[in-house]
């Protein structure tokens, strides 16, 4: 079957069909479903990173998203147990070119669609994503639904009507679903070929206390290789809550949604925590709960940031780090207040990347450290952190 092209909206279902996405707009695509089946709604975004699908679909951020992917051979080297980002999985759905190949690496165990029907994602191939990637960067991201059922059997005006009805991510706070709901210690370190996961170190280490609001779990551990002791602590969880913790420094993770409903209960905690001179670092969404917290404002992104391949520029010393992202969010820099200085900005957009507070040890990224595509760019980020700890 030919590669479906957003262009058109053809409402004849193509013979051996079993997957479709139909956009709000009324476009329908026609594909092969994979991967778990039923339907699921959200927005339509795309990723340009070659590698790492696992990694994607199981990050927290990509919750009420579905994600294209840009490269078209997806599912190469099948699926493991060592490279989830959590245990349970962020995006709803997976759109590509192909459908995912029998795996070839040594460190597979099993196909990626059998991976994605057990996590309940959504897989539909035979969709020509670079025309859908196309129409996201002119038209920005689109909310729609996604299906898939074995015998090719679908209602497409109820598949339209969830696209339609879909409230869309401004205005959502979608932290507290994807949240660690208790407070405990962190004990993972950094993965190595042949070793897997270290053991957090012992010995006295800096006491570094998380906010979960969607983090991926190698955030955690790049803490730990970076010689911290870490306690995770719900995205809800009170100031008192956080300080009783004794914390040397205060980490702001990654999350999915709109900062600015998220803020809501995140702000005061993070304005208190400032108050009181806690060392704070943050990274994506937690980026932006420290902007929003020195009274910047956050703005919804015509098609986000996503992939392993961004240029991000240092404003001290003009170095360049090639750096995974992955928002559709980010700060205004021009509503940053005095005493809050920009400290990296895309080389794509010029969007903010990253800011810090001036006379405190306070300062985040947008991008992921900790994700590590190619050299490990960004990796001292965590080492100034916890070295500037007490």
């Amino acid at each position: 079957m030919a590669p479906a092209n957003p262009s058109v909206a053809p409402r004849i279902q193509p013979s051996g069909a079993t997957g479709v996405l139909v956009l709000a707009d009324g476009t329908i695509l026609w594909g092969i479903g994979y991967g778990a089946a039923g339907a699921a709604v959200g927005e339509i975004c795309f990723n340009t990173s070659m590698t790492g699908y696992q990694e994607i679909l199981t990050d927290p951020s990509y919750a009420g998203q579905i994600v294209t992917f840009t490269f078209p051979h997806i599912g190469n080297v099948g699926a493991n147990p060592e490279d989830m980002e959590r245990g349970v999985h962020g995006a709803l759905g997976a759109i590509t070119r192909e459908l995912p190949t029998s795996p070839s690496n040594f460190r597979s165990v099993q196909t990626l669609p059998a991976w994605m029907a057990e996590q309940g994602v959504i897989g539909l191939a035979g969709i020509d994503t670079r025309a859908l990637t196309r129409r996201i960067r002119d038209a920005g991201a689109p909310n729609g639904a996604i299906a898939h059922n074995a015998q090719g059997k679908f209602d497409i005006d109820e598949l339209l009507a969830m696209a339609r009805s879909w409230s869309g991510l401004e205005g959502l706070d979608l932290a507290k679903d994807v949240s660690r709901t208790d407070t405990g210690a962190w004990t993972g370190g950094a993965w190595t070929l042949g070793h897997g996961y270290a053991k957090a170190g012992g010995g006295a280490r800096p006491h570094v206390v998380a906010i979960d609001y969607g983090a991926k779990d190698n955030i955690f551990r790049n803490l730990v290789k970076a010689g911290a002791r870490v306690t995770v602590v719900p995205a809800t969880a009170t100031l008192d809550e956080v300080l009783s913790q004794d914390p040397d420094g205060v980490f702001l993770s990654n999350g999915p949604g709109d900062p600015a409903a998220t803020g809501d209960y995140a702000v005061p905690v993070i304005k208190g925590l400032l108050e009181r001179d806690i060392p704070l670092f943050g990274i994506c969404l937690g980026h932006q709960m420290l902007g929003l917290a020195v009274g910047a404002k956050t703005v919804k992104m015509h098609q986000g940031h996503r992939g392993a391949n961004h240029p991000v520029q240092r404003a001290d010393d003009g170095v360049v780090e090639i750096t995974s992202m992955n928002h559709g969010f980010a700060i205004d820099a021009a509503t940053l207040p005095e005493g809050v200085v920009e400290t990296h900005k895309s080389l794509f957009d010029g969007s903010n990347c990253g800011i810090a507070i001036t006379g405190k040890k306070a300062f985040s990224v947008q991008y992921h450290p900790e994700a590590s595509p190619g050299p490990q760019d960004s990796f001292y980020l965590f080492e100034k952190f916890v070295g500037g700890l007490k």
